[in-house]
């Protein structure tokens, strides 16, 4: 890595920024968490005396102001990124955005002209990019291993949202971003575009199983469920390869994730069962026509360099890596704000599949 001074971040959002983003920043060698965002100072002191950081804020604007800040990583729920992410780069400050980036397109592309206008560096979250069984999966693509396309079949079937029991937050609102197509498929159309390129068209139908939840500032009062909890979509790849989606978070016992791509020259299927890590427990197999499927080892040069019990933290680190590179060497990282646009893109199309109960065209 290129030398550079120690990036000052402050965390905006606590609940996957306190499990994820801060413990990753705290790993990486030139990072340095000094200041955290909640809009509840009592919280914000409590998790900055747990990690040690210097400055809780209750105000955006005053994290913002700290003399020492380079940089900003946004991990509040979606509803909130378009504005705080304007206010963050109108401050000077680079960016790390979680997904689902913003609500809208138009959204996340104002941020990215936005970032770019002001030489900043912004870069979202997406973690399977940098995952070892990932990227040897991704290596056997490049290698040409399958041949022409036949079939890529998408499954992400897990039970965390199965209990009708399970809290009532923006999660369960549609209008604020919850739902399995913002928590996971934005996470599958950034690697269907990373590993097989672009879509030519989709067709999608969306739908929500528990139509209710407690809402625990209520007293337990049962409030209305809009966000979808299951995704089926169809999608035609511009070369032709067709493409089966299945997203649910409402399946007990269903299997994980898995991708499995067959071809004219053989067949790749990587998956995971693992219901409770989305991270952990990736596998990759490899067969041909003439030879039964085999498992392929992780090579060393790609595996972690650390582990830790919650898998979402190393491939974040490699996240905060690449941001750190970029912003050293003044350069558009990969992925950027670009293909937040394109994964945002294709959750909006899918919305509107589902309205209009057909086939959409993707026009780049």
């Amino acid at each position: 890595m290129n030398q550079v001074k120690t990036l000052k971040i402050g965390v905006v959002g606590t609940g996957f920024g306190e499990k994820v983003h801060i413990p990753g920043f705290k790993h990486h060698p030139q990072t340095e968490v000094i200041a955290v965002y909640n809009r509840n100072l009592d919280k914000a002191k409590a998790i900055a005396q747990t990690h040690q950081i210097p400055h809780p804020c209750d105000r955006l604007e005053d994290l913002l102001s700290l003399p020492d800040l380079d940089a900003v990583s946004l991990a509040t729920p979606p509803f909130l990124h378009y504005e705080m992410g304007k206010q963050i780069l109108k401050a000077q400050k680079h960016l790390l955005l979680e997904k689902p980036t913003t609500l809208k397109t138009s959204e996340v592309t104002e941020l990215y002209d936005l970032a770019r206008e002001n030489q900043l560096i912004a870069i979202p979250d997406f973690e399977f990019r940098f995952v070892p069984a990932w990227q040897l999966l991704a290596e056997y693509l490049q290698q040409e291993y399958v041949g022409k396309k036949y079939l890529i079949k998408i499954d992400w079937l897990v039970g965390g949202r199965s209990n009708p029991q399970r809290a009532w937050n923006w999660y369960s609102q549609a209008a604020k971003g919850g739902g399995v197509l913002g928590a996971v498929g934005s996470h599958s159309f950034d690697y269907i575009n990373w590993l097989f390129g672009p879509v030519q068209r989709l067709c999608s139908y969306l739908t929500y199983a528990i139509t209710q939840r407690p809402d625990p500032l209520s007293n337990g009062v049962l409030k209305p469920v809009d966000s979808d909890d299951t995704n089926l979509i169809m999608l035609e790849l511009v070369d032709g390869t067709p493409c089966q989606i299945s997203l649910s978070s409402v399946t007990n016992h269903g299997r994980g994730h898995w991708l499995e791509i067959y071809g004219e020259k053989g067949t790749l299927i990587l998956g995971s069962s693992n219901q409770k890590d989305y991270v952990h427990g990736f596998r990759l197999w490899a067969g041909s026509p003439d030879t039964p499927l085999t498992e392929i080892e992780i090579p060393k040069r790609l595996a972690f360099p650390e582990v830790f019990t919650d898998g979402r933290i190393a491939p974040f680190i490699r996240v905060v890596n690449t941001w750190v590179e970029a912003i050293a060497q003044h350069s558009q990282p990969v992925p950027s704000l670009q293909e937040g646009i394109y994964s945002r893109l294709l959750m909006d199309l899918t919305l509107q599949s589902q309205q209009e109960r057909g086939w959409v065209e993707v026009k780049k």
